[in-house]
């Protein structure tokens, strides 16, 4: 089941503005990103984090998950989801600890159709 946009813009506009917070549509679900760097995703309605040392820390006990079949363990945010400023600390310790993203390829011109 796709997760619904305006649960998504719930989700987001819980975030402190320092977070940044952007999404991005991906297979049917949606990516959240803080400043460019992918943290988590929302799939099915339910919130799910990048697990990292420093966000085990803060959440304590976490409940992990798979955001979708087959994928790796993320934790499953359930409880805490209206709670903002908590969500935007755990936000703020993931994306510290997260690799920076590659660089994009540049996208290779075509060359010009010749004509006949």
């Amino acid at each position: 089941m796709a997760s619904d946009l305006s649960f998504v813009e719930f989700v987001v506009d819980q975030f402190e503005q320092d977070c940044a917070i952007t999404y991005k549509r991906m297979f049917g679900e949606f990516g959240l990103y803080s400043r460019g760097k992918f943290f988590g995703a929302i799939c099915d309605n339910m919130l799910f984090i990048k697990p990292t040392d420093g966000g085990r820390a803060f959440i304590g006990d976490p409940v992990e998950a798979p955001p979708y079949p087959g994928a790796r363990l993320s934790f499953l945010i359930e409880d805490r989801v209206e709670d903002g400023e908590w969500l935007s600390e755990l936000v703020r310790i993931t994306v510290r600890e997260l690799p920076e993203p590659k660089p994009k390829k540049p996208k290779k011109a075509k060359a010009p159709r010749k004509k006949k």
